[in-house]
C-alpha cells in the first residue's frame, strides 16, 4: 500500500466562480475540505471544512455564488472556522473528481483548497491504481506529484501539514538550490522569486520546516 501527495491546479474554467466584489482575496489563507457526500440523484453535495481566513469575507462571498443552496458558518478561531455547505453539484467538480471515483483508491482527508486554485491531496491505494488516478485526470488539470511512499500513518498528511504560501515557499526554496549543499542561492533571491520580504519569507520557511520535521517524527 502505497500513499501519493499531489498539488492539482485548475483551470479558470473549472475553478468556482466567486464575483469580484466579494472574492476573498487576501481574507481567505485556506480551506480544509474534511467530509463530503455526493447525492446524484438531487445532483447535489454537502460538504464540511475548516477555513482558515475573514468569517465575514467568505460568508458574503458564499451568499454571493449562485451554485450554493445553503451555507452555516461556526467560528472556532479568531481567524478559522467550520463551514457546513449544500451546493449544486457541477459538471466543473465532476471533471476532476472522476478521476478517483470508482477507482479502489482512497482520499486521505483534508483536501487543502488555496487562494490561487491548487488542491492540494493524499490518495492512498495499491501503487497501479495511484498511477491510473494520475493518468485519468483532465488534460486541462495541472498534476504536480510531490510525494510517493509508504503511507504509516493517516494523520499528518502532507496536504494537512503546511498552507499553500508555506508550500509554494519551501518549493520555490529547492528549486532556487537553498536546500543544496553547498547552498546555490540566499534568502534574498527566495524571497524575490516569492516577492515578499526577507523577514516574510524566513518566516514561511521556519514554520513549513518545522511543520514537516513533525511529521516526520510522527509513530
Amino acid at each position: 500500500m502505497k500513499s501519493l501527495d499531489v498539488t492539482l491546479r485548475l483551470p479558470e474554467e473549472l475553478r468556482l466562480s466567486v464575483p469580484e466584489r466579494v472574492a476573498p482575496g487576501d481574507d481567505f489563507e485556506r480551506e480544509e475540505l474534511l467530509s463530503w457526500q455526493v447525492h446524484e440523484a438531487e445532483s447535489v453535495v454537502d460538504f464540511l471544512s475548516l477555513v482558515v481566513g475573514d468569517v465575514e469575507s467568505i460568508r458574503a462571498a458564499l451568499a454571493a455564488v449562485e451554485s450554493v443552496r445553503s451555507f452555516d458558518l461556526a467560528p472556532v478561531a479568531d481567524d478559522a472556522f467550520y463551514a457546513y455547505v449544500t451546493m449544486d453539484l457541477r459538471h466543473e467538480d465532476e471533471a476532476w473528481l472522476s478521476a478517483v471515483d470508482g477507482r479502489r483508491v482512497v482520499v486521505v482527508p483534508p483536501i487543502v483548497f488555496g487562494p490561487d486554485g491548487a488542491i492540494a491531496l493524499t490518495v492512498l491505494g495499491d501503487p497501479e491504481e495511484l498511477r491510473q488516478v494520475v493518468a485519468e485526470f483532465p488534460d486541462a488539470v495541472s498534476v504536480e506529484i510531490d510525494r510517493v511512499g509508504d503511507h504509516r500513518h493517516l494523520e499528518g498528511s502532507l496536504a494537512g501539514r503546511l498552507t499553500m504560501r508555506q508550500f509554494e515557499a519551501v518549493e520555490t526554496a529547492r528549486d532556487l538550490g537553498y536546500y543544496d549543499v553547498p547552498r546555490e542561492t540566499e534568502l534574498a533571491d527566495v524571497a524575490d522569486a516569492l516577492d515578499c520580504t526577507e523577514s516574510t519569507a524566513s518566516a514561511l520557511l521556519r514554520k513549513a520546516e518545522g511543520a514537516l520535521v513533525d511529521a516526520a517524527l510522527v509513530r
